[in-house]
């Protein structure tokens, strides 16, 4: 199984999420189409899906699992469809006035922060070609970067009942003792096990950004960035190479360019 891999450098939150909201489109049609041919074909297993027309052909490779898109955003803050406005602590004017955007969206998840020096991925995947379910999906996007971050010598890890990747506080990798910082946000749609959004992992990131909502809605959680534990700066270059190689050895996927 493969997936192609597009790195969009810096691009604005709205283009890049038109982008992906097109891909995810066109892998639902080559998903419809592929029901309808084997439904032809007398197979018993697969469930039409009405008012959806066939993709391309190349969209029906056999071996084709979708688009993982890397970017950067300028100032934007993006709140999930479960979540409370309430959790921007400034108003829409004041936030637009310091140049950033704001945008109501359809993944899970409350509200978080995307800027310049932040990793942001977007894997629009076909899990069901992947052979795993949506929460072995979100196991696999945090280990990635659990894996990524160790590369820098940081221990992160999982904690209960809040998605994404932590440093310190009672993470399964990290230590006892601290008040846990979120290094990497995860927020993701699902449908027909076809995915779109990501997650987000702090690099060089402007911590201050934070400061203007609860982040993921939490008020007892810091945030950090690869930065700031280590103490230097990091080639955001590097981080991209190792977060697609951990994606495609964990997926079991060839990611190419």
């Amino acid at each position: 199984m493969k997936a192609s891999c597009r790195d969009l450098g810096l691009m604005d939150y709205r283009d890049c999420w038109d982008l992906q909201q097109s891909l995810f489109d066109t892998l639902l049609e080559s998903k419809a189409a592929r029901n309808r041919a084997a439904l032809a074909a007398g197979n018993p297993g697969a469930v039409p899906e009405a008012g959806v027309e066939p993709a391309p052909a190349a969209g029906n490779s056999p071996d084709e699992a979708g688009t993982i898109l890397l970017v950067e955003h300028p100032p934007v803050y993006t709140l999930g469809k479960s979540g409370h406005a309430e959790n921007l602590l400034i108003g829409r004017e004041a936030l637009e006035a310091m140049g950033a955007q704001f945008f109501h969206i359809d993944r899970g998840g409350d509200i978080t922060f995307h800027g310049p020096g932040q990793l942001v991925c977007y894997p629009i995947l076909d899990l069901e070609r992947l052979g795993i379910g949506l929460r072995s999906y979100i196991d696999t996007l945090e280990e990635a970067v659990i894996r990524t971050v160790a590369e820098y010598g940081i221990a992160a890890g999982r904690i209960a009942g809040a998605s994404g990747v932590w440093v310190g506080g009672s993470g399964d990798r990290g230590k006892s003792g601290e008040v846990p910082r979120k290094i990497c946000a995860i927020g993701v749609r699902s449908s027909r096990y076809i995915t779109m959004h990501g997650f987000a992992l702090n690099v060089t990131t402007d911590l201050g950004w934070f400061s203007r909502i609860n982040p993921c809605g939490f008020t007892d959680r810091g945030v950090t960035s690869l930065e700031r534990e280590t103490g230097r700066k990091i080639a955001m270059n590097e981080v991209k190479s190792f977060v697609v190689k951990f994606l495609s050895e964990i997926l079991n996927v060839r990611i190419y360019k």
